[in-house]
């Protein structure tokens, strides 16, 4: 496809062709000398905008030679006109930042950010915007591939099918050999770590070792998007990491999420994993590691906010700001009586609508729904189900709080293996 088009503001021409409509085109001289054929087009990636093209990869005489932008007359389906000398161009290196679109990019995975998905790179489009080539987008729709099957000089019948913007486009490169790039943290922290999860599911391994690298940058959203992994993955990346790098990992996940994942790995692993574990963390790993898994004991995570009945509704709000403790399980406080006995529980907006000064225990909600340890997951999802509840308590028999069980705890247990591949994201391939 050559298409022009003109703003109305600019008045500037717009030339958009697809790259297969190009590859294997003739490239000549002004004087109609042959000089080969194009076998791949150079772009440079950067931190944002459209990738300009460099140069071209020219196959001539059996070899691979480089022609620079600067030297190219024009270029569109008929082929590539040279405005150089042909002798005069050099043998094809590759250079440090440099992408072959056709080599490296065309038929491969790339994020689409503002979708939370993969696409597949069926064709690239690339336009002649105010005297520069760039890329502009990516078609992930099957008729690229129709494209393909017609003649060189054909294909531009096919019209695209619905390209992506390039700015809302992250690619995979770690196995360009020379591009020195990874994909930008900032970028990725746009997207929740669920998404990140589903992106990282729906990839190739190595596509979910960038991902994850990337994510690295950030320890807590890393420990994040470990923890909304499913199993089997978890384990393929602990799998190929350092004991010391597992345990990193372990350290910033939640509890109750870290000891599933110590349990999947192989026995051999796992006592040097939990040992090089910061010691708080590691004494709860092992309280939890006593339990069924699929017991209210296995589920519970230990790390919660706990306030005596006599402290004021002010002190409850000052502990829950100093608290540690991740917000899905911090959103209920739960009181306790002069004996450490769970006693009430109040949720952080009643506090908030509370007086400062009034005793905890006047706002509190008496005799809370708890359970012991060795209750198992029908009891668990049955309370909380009865009782309307998004946290429930673990008691030991004294009623000694020994941990807090959310709800998505209950739901990750309860549904079906592989649910998010089957409901959840799924990579675009056209």
């Amino acid at each position: 496809m050559a298409d022009a088009t003109t703003s109305d503001s600019t008045r500037t021409a717009i030339t958009l062709v697809h790259l297969s409509c190009l590859l294997g085109g003739q490239v000549t001289t002004s004087g109609d000398r042959r000089v080969g054929k194009l076998s791949d087009v150079i772009v440079r990636l950067g931190d944002g905008g459209y990738p300009p093209l460099t140069g071209l990869v020219v196959t001539a005489g059996g070899r691979q030679r480089f022609a620079h932008m600067h030297d190219v007359a024009r270029l569109d389906r008929d082929g590539v006109q040279l405005s150089s000398d042909p002798d005069q161009l050099g043998p094809f290196e590759r250079r440090q930042g440099e992408v072959l679109l056709a080599k490296d990019v065309a038929g491969r995975h790339l994020i689409h950010l503002s979708g939370a998905r993969l696409v597949r790179a069926n064709e690239i489009e690339l336009a002649h915007i105010d005297g520069r080539w760039s890329v502009i987008g990516v078609d992930p729709t099957s008729k690229p591939v129709l494209r393909r099957l017609l003649p060189r000089g054909a294909r531009d019948r096919i019209r695209a099918g619905g390209t992506v913007d390039w700015a809302e486009i992250e690619p995979f490169v770690s196995h360009v050999p020379t591009a020195r790039l990874r994909i930008p943290l900032r970028k990725l922290a746009r997207l929740h770590p669920a998404q990140l999860a589903d992106l990282v599911e729906a990839a190739s391994h190595e596509e979910g070792e960038e991902i994850i690298a990337a994510v690295g940058g950030d320890r807590e959203l890393e420990a994040d998007v470990f923890e909304e992994l499913d199993m089997e993955h978890q384990v393929e990346f602990l799998r190929s990491r350092s004991d010391d790098e597992a345990a990193r990992v372990l350290a910033a996940m939640a509890p109750d999420d870290a000891v599933d994942l110590l349990e999947e790995l192989d026995q051999e692993r796992r006592l040097p994993i939990l040992q090089r574990l910061p010691a708080p963390h590691q004494r709860k790993l092992r309280s939890l590691l006593s339990y069924n898994p699929e017991t209210a004991g296995g589920l519970m995570n230990p790390d919660f906010v706990a306030v005596s009945a006599e402290r004021t509704v002010g002190e409850a709000l000052a502990e829950v700001k100093r608290s540690p403790v991740a917000p899905e399980a911090s959103g209920v406080v739960l009181v306790t009586d002069p004996a450490g006995h769970l006693a009430g529980t109040v949720l952080v907006v009643e506090l908030l609508r509370g007086d400062p000064t009034a005793e905890v225990g006047t706002v509190a909600h008496p005799d809370p729904v708890a359970l012991t340890p060795d209750a198992d997951v029908h009891e668990v999802s049955r309370a909380m189900s009865d009782y309307n509840l998004a946290v429930l308590p673990v008691v030991d028999d004294d009623r000694a709080v020994l941990g807090l069980i959310s709800v998505d705890d209950v739901l990750e247990l309860l549904l079906p293996e592989g649910w998010r591949r089957q409901y959840g994201m799924t990579s675009t391939n056209g």
